[in-house]
């Protein structure tokens, strides 16, 4: 009999190890320093009832690795919800018809009306996967409708935390940054107002969204100290969510930022204001 449960024990051990994932790095818990493994992050994340990831949209490890936080997660315990940037409301009764079907369509982009601004061949390990589980798949973007309206006319938005001077400050700053100096001045305002929308609508779908629920969007919008975790205390959330954030070698990710870091294989820099500006110029 004690032979018996210590084979069980052993196994039950087993299942709850985290298969190693398939991208290097190394990761930080931010607010200690320390280097953790990836168990030890799964089973740490695993005991949050929200946790979002931010990305760089455009790095295929990172989507690699969120491919395996969802099989790592549900090893652990029942995942409720996945809410995904990439999605918009509109979109939502595609991807509720598609996860009734009895196996995915051979075109699942066209199913989903999947936006190609979405580089598909990077995302779609990760949403096929998702689509294939029992857990809702749910949109947390503004449709472009919504997005039109609020650039035309910006909308009130409660909460001393996400109305922040500072707040407001270092946003105008990333996004000038982004669009390589190029906008008009006149149009920051309205380029704020639907940044911090986009925020406000992932606060709102992850506080409503089944737990424990997981949210992958842009770094920049799960930022602790801007981004979608203010506007989720400024809705009444008792705690914001867990945050861990995907980076490359040779960002700074600092502990007001995220919880965790995993920093991946720098990859080659891509001039995208060479190609925005269009005149060749490296």
């Amino acid at each position: 009999m004690r032979l018996i449960l210590i084979l069980i024990l052993a196994l039950l051990t087993a299942c709850q190890n985290v298969a190693p994932p398939p991208v290097g790095g190394r990761i930080r818990d931010l607010h200690t320093g320390e280097s953790i493994a990836p168990q030890a992050l799964v089973e740490r994340l695993a005991r949050a009832p929200r946790v979002v990831v931010g990305e760089q949209h455009d790095n295929r490890d990172h989507h690699t690795l969120q491919r395996w936080l969802l099989q790592a997660l549900a090893d652990q315990r029942a995942q409720g919800s996945l809410l995904l940037e990439m999605l918009t409301p509109q979109q939502q009764p595609r991807v509720d018809a598609v996860r009734q079907l009895p196996a995915l369509p051979k075109d699942i982009p066209g199913a989903l009306d999947w936006s190609p601004g979405w580089d598909w061949s990077l995302y779609g390990p990760m949403v096929e996967f998702a689509l294939r589980q029992t857990y809702p798949v749910l949109s947390a973007n503004l449709d472009s409708a919504e997005i039109q309206r609020i650039y035309r006319q910006a909308p009130a938005m409660s909460g001393t935390r996400s109305n922040a001077a500072t707040v407001k400050d270092e946003l105008l700053g990333q996004i000038r940054e982004s669009h390589c100096g190029l906008l008009p001045e006149s149009q920051m305002p309205a380029m704020l107002a639907v940044q911090q929308q986009r925020d406000r609508r992932m606060a709102e779908r992850l506080l409503e969204a089944p737990t424990p629920a997981l949210l992958f969007a842009g770094a920049w919008h799960v930022r602790k100290d801007v981004g979608m975790p203010l506007h989720a205390l400024d809705l009444g959330g008792h705690d914001a969510p867990v945050v861990l954030m995907l980076a490359e070698e040779g960002s700074d990710v600092k502990p007001a930022m995220a919880d965790y870091v995993w920093y991946t294989p720098a990859t080659p820099p891509r001039d995208y204001c060479a190609q925005m500006r269009g005149d060749g110029r490296q």
